[in-house]
C-alpha cells in the first residue's frame, strides 16, 4: 500500500453540504468511500486557508488513487490534489540511486 495526502477544497455548495451533514458524518463516508476501493483513511483533519480538508490514505496502487480522487472531483462540490508520500527509507534508496542529467542551458 502507498500513503497519499489529500488535500481538498469545498466549493460553496459543497461547504453548504457539510453544514447540513456535519464533518463527522463527512468524515464517515470518506471512510466507507476508502474502503470500498480497498483502501485505508489514515487521519482527517479540516483546516483554514487555501484547503479545507487534508487527508492521510493507504491506497493499493496509483490507478486506486486516481479513481478515488476522480469520484471525488466528479461530484463537483469537492476539488482534490492527491500527492503521493514516501517514507524516509524510500527516500534513502532514491538518494543511493546514480542518474545522469544535465540541467537546462549547461
Amino acid at each position: 500500500m502507498a500513503k497519499f495526502l489529500v488535500q481538498a477544497s469545498y466549493s460553496a455548495e459543497g461547504l453548504r453540504g457539510l453544514q447540513k451533514e456535519t464533518a463527522t458524518s463527512r468524515r464517515d463516508a470518506v471512510a466507507k468511500l476508502m474502503k470500498s476501493a480497498g483502501a485505508t483513511l489514515e487521519s482527517l483533519h479540516y483546516a483554514f486557508g487555501k484547503y479545507d480538508v487534508v487527508s492521510i490514505v493507504d491506497v493499493p496502487d496509483n490507478s486506486t488513487a486516481a479513481a478515488l480522487t476522480i469520484a471525488i472531483s466528479a461530484g463537483g462540490l469537492v476539488k482534490t490534489q492527491l500527492t503521493p508520500l514516501l517514507t524516509v527509507e524510500e527516500v534513502d534508496a532514491a538518494l543511493k540511486k546514480s542518474v545522469t542529467y544535465r540541467p537546462p542551458g549547461r
